[in-house]
């Protein structure tokens, strides 16, 4: 990847919880200016749907701002996955943009079971809900069937975006291959799925996570008072977003744990011939379209949960609790968010909570996420420093878990959500290392018992 000229790129950021647009300096890296937003489903219409032209609303305005102080010069675009858009002859959406957390009756599910195909396919397993982007598009076909035929253009989730300021529909790879059953990893083409559905005509060309896929539209850029012409790259899914960083830059092995509401896992340098489907282990695929073994949970929501019932709590009395915790089997067991993770079907319940302060149940909260992201590293096969990326980066109490459990360094890169900035690198800018905080594994007694416990406490 050549550097380019770029001296401040702005990063439209729409993740499952909040959207955001960014500014990023190109010569520090930094977050130069952030304006945000909640991203709220809709309840109503054919089914519960994003408020498409509320977040479009709050971008325009957002760049217009952005585009006064501090200025940019080129646009990327970065989303969660898991969501499709189905444009009609005129552009438009023909559908609303399903929230995938809406399932389906069980009919319709049982028959999209029947007919995709095998993981050892596309090495994606089935997933609850509207998690499979294939699953979306068969529910959208089999119960809107009137809708789906006006559907001329199906595009991956942060394509839309880029089409939406630029006119020119694609898709790109790393959405395509985060568990949509859509792609084969190996072959690096379509899956059975595609044809299977009858949608190949359907799907926009496919174009680089790194291509400038065209200028914002005249009227757009009069709109936003955009004085020259800005380039709009194609864009990239949130957590390749996080990872291309460190590939650009990292020898490996070494796995990268991308935080959010989602905490996915990259075992970069491992092989795809041990996942367990049963598990949430699945191949996402990188911005440069190579397969990477992967694991996840739904880390950040349940800290949210977590939280929200616990209360505030001090870091340093937090840290200071593990040991009590470890010393008393004080235990939270999965999964607080169902439908997903390392240990499907389980229901979460607490072990040994009753009489506990504060600071103890907020500690085995972190023992929790701590033991569920050993897990998932496990199940890749991970080697060598674990980087943790966005919110969990900065619980401190979590990061020496993680090294302990694990029994290697965990380097934390608390400046960062890792979204915005690997997205701002497909414009080709050089990647600026981050302030990175190293935690080696240390002993803390107790801790290996405990987890053997926690793991007997789920039999």
């Amino acid at each position: 990847m050549t550097a380019s000229s770029y001296r401040r790129i702005a990063v439209l950021d729409i993740g499952k919880t909040n959207a955001k647009v960014v500014v990023l300096d190109s010569e520090t890296g930094a977050e130069i200016a952030v304006l945000k937003r909640p991203n709220i489903a809709v309840k109503t219409g054919l089914y519960p749907h994003y408020d498409i032209e509320a977040l479009w609303s709050f971008a325009l305005d957002a760049l217009k701002s952005l585009a006064r102080e501090p200025g940019f010069d080129a646009i990327s675009i970065t989303t969660h996955g898991a969501a499709a858009a189905l444009l009609g002859r005129d552009g438009a959406l023909a559908m609303p943009v399903i929230d995938y957390e809406h399932e389906y009756p069980e009919q319709i599910r049982d028959a999209y079971t029947a007919l995709r195909p095998s993981f050892g396919e596309t090495f994606s397993p089935r997933l609850a809900m509207g998690l499979n982007v294939g699953a979306q598009l068969h529910y959208q076909k089999s119960a809107f069937p009137e809708e789906f035929a006006k559907v001329t253009d199906i595009l991956t989730y942060a394509q839309y975006w880029t089409a939406r300021l630029t006119g020119v529909a694609a898709n790109e790879l790393t959405s395509l291959g985060c568990h949509t059953d859509l792609w084969n990893p190996k072959t690096g083409s379509y899956s059975s799925l595609v044809d299977r559905l009858g949608i190949r005509g359907l799907m926009a060309p496919i174009r680089s996570a790194f291509d400038a896929i065209g200028p914002v539209l005249p009227e757009i850029a009069a709109e936003l008072g955009l004085g020259e012409t800005v380039p709009v790259y194609c864009g990239i899914h949130d957590s390749n977003a996080s990872l291309l960083p460190h590939l650009i830059h990292r020898e490996a092995p070494f796995a990268v744990v991308s935080t959010g509401t989602w905490v996915i896992n990259f075992g970069v340098g491992g092989d795809l011939d041990h996942l367990d489907q049963k598990r949430d282990a699945l191949a996402n695929v990188d911005a440069y379209g190579r397969a990477v073994p992967s694991s996840r949970f739904m880390g950040g929501r349940e800290f949210e949960i977590l939280s929200a019932e616990i209360g505030p709590v001090d870091e340093k009395p937090a840290q200071a609790a593990i040991g009590p915790v470890i010393a008393k089997g004080i235990m939270l067991l999965p999964n607080i968010a169902p439908g997903s993770g390392p240990f499907p079907g389980k229901t979460s319940r607490w072990i040994g909570a009753e009489e506990v302060s504060r600071e103890e149940r907020h500690a085995a909260a972190c023992l929790y996420l701590a033991l569920m992201t050993d897990a998932c590293l496990g199940l890749i096969g991970a080697k060598g420093a674990v980087i943790i990326e966005g919110p969990f980066a900065l619980n401190e109490t979590y990061l020496k878990l993680l090294a302990a459990l694990a029994g290697r360094e965990v380097i934390a890169l608390p400046g960062t959500t890792g979204t915005s900035q690997g997205a701002a690198l497909l414009t080709g800018i050089r990647p600026v290392a981050s302030a990175e905080t190293h935690f080696p594994p240390a002993d803390i007694p107790g801790l290996l018992a405990y987890r053997d416990r926690w793991y007997a406490a789920m039999e």
